[in-house]
C-alpha cells in the first residue's frame, strides 16, 4: 500500500523532541537525516549527537489525514515551523529489490572485487569477495574501508599473519584470507561485528583462516601486518599495543582518519614506526609505516 511521510528540518536539539510528538501524532517510525553535509566524526564516548542541521522523517500509513498532523505541529510549535514541514506520498514498490539496486560490485585495485550475492561476479578470475550489507560497518562503500581494501591489493598478503582491529562486517579480514593470509585476527568489541565476521567468512570459505575475539581477550602478537580502519584518537591510544603487536619490519596499516589528523597520527607513531606512507580519498587519509627493527 502506499505511505506518507512527512519531513520537518530543524536542529540538533529540537529533534528528539519533534520525533517523539510525531510518534504521538501517529508516526510508524522516525529517521534523522544530515542535510548539510555537516557530519559528526568523533562523538564523545557515551554521547549519541546529531547533525546541527538534521532532517527528522515520519512515515504514516495511507489513511492519517496529514493536514490533522500538519496543524496539530504548527499548534504545538508554532507557526514558524510551518516553512520547515513537507509531506510527501511514497508509492509503495518491492523495497527489498530497490534497495538492492543500490548496491552493486565494487572493485579496488586491480584485482579484488566486493559483490553482493544477488549479482554476478564482473570478473570471475578475480579476487571476489561476497559481502552484503547488514548490521556492522563496512561493505567497501566508506573511503576509509575503500583505502584499506586498495593497501590489501596492492601488497603481498598470501602466507602473512594479519591483524583486522576494529572489524566490523570483518571485510578487510575476508578480504586478507581470500587473498592468501595464513591467519587472520579480527578484533572488535560490539559482539555483533565478531558474529558478522563470522558469518562473512563462512560464506566466502575462508571460516578457518579467521579467528575472531574481543579487545580484553586479544594475546596474538608478532604479526606480519594490523590493519586498523578505526578513528583518529583511539588509533594513538593504541599506538605502544601495536607497536607491541607488529613484528620489526612488519607493517601497520591505519585508517579512519581525517586528512588535517593525519601529521598527529605520524607524530604519534614514530617512535616505534618509521617508512610512512599516506594515501587519500575525499577528506579520509590512509596511513602505512614499517614497524622499526
Amino acid at each position: 500500500m502506499p505511505w506518507q511521510q512527512l519531513h520537518l528540518d530543524t536542529d540538533a536539539d529540537s529533534a528528539p523532541g519533534f520525533s517523539d510528538l510525531l510518534s504521538e501524532l501517529g508516526a510508524l517510525s522516525t529517521t534523522f537525516k544530515d542535510i548539510q553535509d555537516d557530519p559528526v566524526y568523533e562523538p564523545a564516548a557515551g554521547t549519541e549527537p546529531l547533525w546541527r542541521h538534521t532532517r527528522v522523517t515520519a512515515l504514516f500509513d495511507e489513511g492519517t489525514d496529514m493536514n490533522t498532523v500538519t496543524d496539530e505541529l504548527i499548534q504545538r510549535l508554532g507557526e514558524a515551523v510551518r516553512g520547515h514541514i513537507r509531506v510527501e506520498r511514497l508509492e509503495d514498490q518491492p523495497w527489498e529489490r530497490a534497495w538492492m539496486r543500490d548496491f552493486n560490485p565494487m572493485r579496488f585495485g586491480s584485482r579484488l572485487w566486493i559483490c553482493p550475492s544477488w549479482s554476478e561476479a564482473p570478473d570471475p578470475q578475480a579476487v571476489n569477495l561476497r559481502m552484503d550489507p547488514g548490521l556492522a560497518f563496512g561493505t567497501g562503500t566508506h573511503p576509509t574501508t575503500a583505502l584499506c581494501l586498495e593497501w590489501l591489493d596492492a601488497n603481498p598478503v598470501a602466507g602473512k599473519v594479519v591483524i583486522d582491529y576494529g572489524c566490523g562486517s570483518g571485510v578487510l579480514a575476508v578480504a586478507a584470507a581470500l587473498l592468501g593470509a595464513r591467519t587472520v585476527y579480527a578484533v572488535d568489541n560490539d559482539p555483533q561485528a565478531l558474529l558478522a565476521t563470522e558469518e562473512n567468512a563462512e560464506r566466502n570459505g575462508v571460516r578457518a583462516s579467521i579467528k575472531t575475539s574481543a579487545p580484553e581477550n586479544f594475546s596474538a602478537s608478532s604479526v606480519d601486518i594490523l590493519l586498523a580502519n578505526i578513528l583518529a584518537n583511539p588509533l594513538l591510544e593504541l599506538e605502544s599495543d601495536f607497536a607491541r603487536r607488529v613484528r620489526p619490519n612488519g607493517v601497520c596499516v591505519l585508517s579512519g582518519i581525517l586528512a588535517e589528523q593525519a601529521d598527529d597520527i605520524t607524530a604519534g607513531y614514530q617512535r616505534d614506526f618509521e617508512h610512512f606512507q599516506t594515501a587519500q580519498r575525499d577528506d579520509w587519509v590512509r596511513i602505512s609505516a614499517r614497524r622499526k627493527p
